[in-house]
């Protein structure tokens, strides 16, 4: 993002004009994605075969396809793969129950977190939309509690890893034994801050070469904790596997599929004068994440006009919804925590 800042809009890393790019897409920060021409730029057609879809089926993508790429990417390696893509998107629960009822589709691609919602609701609703046995779902934590959750309603789900910068970093197979590096990236485990490798089954941060022509990034450090697993999975895939997403690097976490940064705390802070200190802290219920930012400020009359202000800030500035809980002045712990993520992935 700093070097972007730099060299707008994609810090000079590019080999071809913007023009002659498929699309651009704005991932929170911002950061520009740059998609280059061709039916599956950014290679999950694998993850998705790896989940059991094959040539002729029909898959209701529910990722993000306003401005960030996931529902692009999950579009583009679908219809690759030979199947028809339900370009559902986020929200409209009600709509995405019927329309998945009306078309019948064999499965699902978005955040597994929307997933449960949508089998619970249409439960709730007494609306079949049983034909989805399958599922492909990435883009936040998959613990083992929220898988059984959705197993427990007829789906299997295979979850995959990968970037907007970078594509498909790696994906699940049926041994569900740990992630399998997709075989078109060079990954490294680092140690964080440092950029050494450390020894096989040592946690650190996920570094990956990429060699697109159009985009190549060398090293890029995504901020991801890993490490990597010994031995092939026991599908028969022989490529190098990681254990799963372990965490971040930095206090960047990832809620609802969408990345939140210390830095948008902080321009959110500035935003209001009358916050003298903030917290963004993170949860999850019932599978459910959940944001609550806590401000410090020195509480007066106004306090209600405040709160109203500041939860539109958040939703502006990191396009999630958030919790506001204005505190009296030293509230918070002084341990220069911005974002505190306290969930479990159990």
């Amino acid at each position: 993002m700093t070097i972007q800042k730099r060299q707008p809009p994609f810090g000079g890393l590019t080999t071809v004009a913007n023009g002659q790019l498929q699309h651009i897409f704005v991932s929170p920060g911002p950061i520009y994605d740059p998609e280059a021409v061709g039916g599956d730029p950014w290679r999950f057609a694998r993850a998705i075969f790896a989940a059991g879809f094959r040539p002729g089926d029909v898959i209701h993508n529910s990722f993000s396809c306003h401005l960030v790429p996931a529902g692009q990417t999950f579009d583009l390696a679908a219809r690759s793969l030979g199947c028809a893509v339900v370009p559902g998107g986020v929200g409209q629960t009600e709509m995405q129950i019927q329309c998945m009822h009306d078309l019948r589709p064999a499965g699902y691609a978005g955040t597994p977190s929307f997933k449960k919602i949508l089998r619970e609701q249409a439960a709730n609703q007494v609306i079949d939309i049983g034909s989805m046995r399958r599922a492909v779902v990435g883009a936040e934590p998959f613990p083992p509690s929220l898988r059984q959750a959705i197993k427990d309603l007829g789906v299997e789900a295979l979850q995959n890893y990968g970037t907007g910068d970078l594509g498909l970093i790696a994906y699940e197979s049926p041994a569900l034994d740990g992630m399998i590096l997709d075989e078109n990236i060079i990954v490294e485990i680092v140690r964080p801050g440092s950029g050494d490798p450390v020894a096989d089954g040592e946690v650190g941060e996920i570094v990956v070469t990429n060699l697109d022509p159009p985009y190549p990034l060398i090293r890029f450090a995504t901020g991801d904790m890993s490490a990597i697993m010994p031995g092939s999975s026991p599908c028969g895939q022989t490529n190098t596997r990681i254990k799963g997403w372990m965490g971040r690097a930095d206090q960047t976490t990832k809620v609802r599929g969408m990345f939140v940064h210390p830095k948008q705390i902080n321009e959110i802070v500035k935003r209001h004068p009358e916050i003298v200190k903030a917290r963004l802290t993170v949860d999850s219920s019932d599978g459910r994440d959940r944001m609550t930012l806590g401000c410090e400020i020195a509480l007066d009359e106004a306090a209600t006009a405040l709160h109203d202000s500041i939860y539109a800030s958040i939703q502006t500035v990191t396009k999630l919804r958030a919790e506001v809980s204005l505190l009296p002045l030293g509230s918070l712990p002084n341990d220069g925590k911005v974002i505190d993520d306290v969930r479990t992935f159990e």
